[in-house]
């Protein structure tokens, strides 16, 4: 049985098969979320990884190895910059977290861990935000019955966490689906 839950932890702490950084689309190490994990996992390597690959469009992801991470794989999905709603925000957003999803799917991870992707330095509105992850996430773990995954998202401000959880009650989305 799959579940979703939102936890106050920083995500480089979390020991899931997977932990998703919200990347750029070139893949290069930024700040914020994707700062933290890059230093985390060991910059030079994960950067090598991701120079790879080469880059990633808007509503994708891709897989890297963990390295230093308690997590074994890092997912980089690109979110899109919020630039009003009226430029495709929603539905790339939406397919940044189904297609982390569907990667983790694909590599046969069962737990995988999320930023709030978008909601910092790429302004996407918290409330707008929430509702989309929560969402995604929800539509992911119904037409994919067949495949458990416990998806965690960590945050570690505790308005930002309880914004999440009123969200979620919102959508009747419950610890386990």
């Amino acid at each position: 049985m799959s579940s979703i839950k939102i936890r106050k932890i920083s995500i480089t702490d979390l020991d899931t098969d997977a932990i998703v950084n919200a990347a750029n689309s070139s893949l290069l190490m930024g700040g914020g979320v994707c700062g933290a994990i890059f230093r985390a996992a060991g910059a030079v390597r994960l950067q090598a990884a991701c120079n790879k690959i080469g880059g990633c469009r808007t509503g994708d992801a891709v897989i890297t190895p963990g390295f230093d991470l308690k997590a074994k794989y890092v997912i980089h999905a690109v979110g899109p910059v919020w630039h009003g709603g009226h430029k495709g925000e929603p539905e790339d957003l939406y397919s940044a977290y189904t297609r982390s999803l569907a990667v983790a799917k694909d590599n046969g991870l069962h737990s995988i861990a999320f930023p709030l992707i978008s909601a910092g330095i790429y302004g996407y509105p918290l409330n707008d935000a929430w509702n989309v992850a929560l969402t995604s996430c929800r539509d992911f773990t119904e037409a994919n019955k067949d495949y458990d995954i416990d998806i965690i998202f960590a945050v570690l401000d505790e308005g930002i966490m309880n914004t999440g959880l009123k969200t979620m009650t919102g959508l009747n989305i419950t610890d386990t689906m």
